[in-house]
């Protein structure tokens, strides 16, 4: 059996924020695809920005991410892109930085402080059985 990680759902409490955050920061305009779900392709992962109560679906208990739950963005110029989430309206939690695993990488939230991290994609770290 083989498996792969196709989707990753972030919330949001603005469907249109957050089209034009992760637009913005991205570099692509991504997908709608109902009106509460949003889609940028990443790779072959989809990262789907929902918004419940735009679809309809209420807000339920509410969202609880953790405050280390990061979605971790593979990218070629970290400088640029950290850039680009300050201008588009998120806010970083911390310089560029070199991490103990070999990783060059930036922290920040986004406008609906979900937390979000880019590293520099020739130092991705996957483990020690390989990239």
């Amino acid at each position: 059996m083989t498996t792969s990680l196709y989707r990753v759902i972030q919330p949001v409490t603005d469907i249109e924020a957050a089209t034009g955050f992760y637009s913005a920061v991205l570099g692509e305009p991504g997908e709608r695809v109902s009106p509460g779900r949003h889609y940028f392709r990443c790779g072959g992962t989809v990262l789907a920005c929902y918004d419940p109560q735009a679809d309809g679906d209420g807000l339920e208990d509410g969202w609880r991410h953790h405050a280390n739950q990061y979605l971790y963005f593979a990218v070629s110029n970290l400088q640029d892109v950290l850039q680009r989430v300050i201008d588009a309206g998120g806010s970083k939690d911390g310089d560029i930085e070199d991490m103990p695993w070999g990783e060059r990488l930036f922290y920040a939230k986004d406008p609906f402080g979900n937390p979000i991290a880019f590293v520099d994609e020739a130092t991705v770290f996957v483990g020690a059985g390989g990239n």
